[in-house]
């Protein structure tokens, strides 16, 4: 059977939200995000803001220089949490394979639907009137043949665009197609490529495997594999937690180790807190704390443990602040997640 995959991906989803349950935001650079004055983020923002350079996970205070007019809330969580429920409702009405990616971004798997005769282009576009019209907010679609391509195409006419690619149309897709789009190529390795002199899928295919798998290690065999349109990931109806953590960015650097330490307790309460939703799932298997220092440089440090307490978190902080020695201004600890561990039965002694 020929694979039918659609990428759905909501408009600017927590500015849309916001956009529809006050009209008066929709005609002006909006952003949701923290506070300028406590460091705070862009967590997304509307296209007005976008056409003066804003993008997500920007810091606020720069985001307000290219854009002085910029609207930035706070948001609402549990309203975002609501919508995308209506939204994958929809997306349930046509399929069980949903592989949710966030809130406002799934994969769905149509090609056994009957729906529209089989056609993933008709299913993909009446799924965007519902959701337009039953939710009152846009989601852009892709549809493809493999996941990486469903989610290329999503993006290709974004906003409220959807975007085709049929099974024969994938070599000629593919040769012109940028690397940097390629699922898994970040800067770092779009820079190494341009250094090679890739630039395009194309260019990728004068290099054989062992050729990509020298300069890249494992990650080269999927280089060869997607500059060819091959990604064989199925879509995946559950997905496993791996890890879970606590992250405090702070108004003013901690200027040393006690500070960050001061910090410690009321972090692992809350990481305890948020562990209570998994813990009949996921077993603690190790311990992580993240430091991020004033000039932006940042190291991670772990340790398996199945209970880990406050003593080892302080080791890995120490060790961890030992490598900067700088101010610090973000700290971070999680637990790493794993399968749930059985209890078993212990037969006593008659003795």
């Amino acid at each position: 059977m020929q694979r039918k995959i659609i990428h759905c991906d909501c408009d600017c989803f927590y500015a849309a939200v916001e956009m529809r349950d006050n009209p008066a935001l929709a005609s002006v650079p909006l952003a949701i995000g923290g506070s300028s004055e406590r460091r705070g983020v862009i967590a997304t923002c509307n296209y007005a803001a976008r056409e003066y350079g804003v993008r997500s996970a920007m810091a606020t205070a720069h985001a307000l220089k290219l854009c002085p007019d910029l609207k930035v809330i706070s948001g609402n969580m549990e309203t975002y949490r609501q919508v995308s429920k209506q939204i994958m409702a929809i997306y349930a009405d046509y399929t069980d394979l949903i592989e949710p990616l966030s809130l406002d971004e799934a994969y769905l798997d149509v090609s056994a639907s009957t729906l529209h005769q089989g056609s993933a282009t008709l299913i993909a576009e009446e799924i965007r009137q519902r959701v337009r019209q039953e939710v009152g907010i846009t989601v852009s679609a892709g549809v493809a043949p493999v996941k990486f391509l469903a989610k290329v195409a999503s993006d290709w006419n974004k906003p409220d665009g959807l975007f085709v690619i049929r099974p024969r149309e994938v070599a000629d897709f593919v040769e012109t197609l940028p690397v940097k789009r390629l699922f898994g190529v970040g800067e770092k390795t779009a820079a190494k490529l341009q250094r090679l002199g890739v630039e395009s899928c194309g260019d990728l295919h004068r290099f054989t495997l062992a050729q990509l798998v020298e300069h890249f290690g494992r990650f080269g065999q999927r280089l060869y594999e997607l500059c060819r349109g091959q990604d064989e990931r199925p879509v995946r109806v559950s997905r496993e937690r791996k890890s879970i953590s606590v992250e405090h960015t702070f108004s003013r650097d901690l200027p040393g180790l006690e500070p960050c330490l001061e910090q410690l307790p009321g972090m692992l309460q809350e990481l305890e807190q948020r562990y209570q939703r998994h813990r009949d799932q996921r077993s603690v298997i190790g311990a992580v704390v993240k430091i991020k220092f004033a000039d932006f440089s940042q190291t991670t440090v772990e340790q398996c443990h199945d209970a880990p307490l406050p003593p080892l978190f302080a080791a890995l902080m120490q060790q961890g602040f030992a490598r900067g020695n700088k101010p610090v201004r973000l700290l971070g600890v999680g637990y790493r997640l794993g399968e749930k561990r059985q209890q078993q039965g212990v037969q006593l002694s008659l003795l």
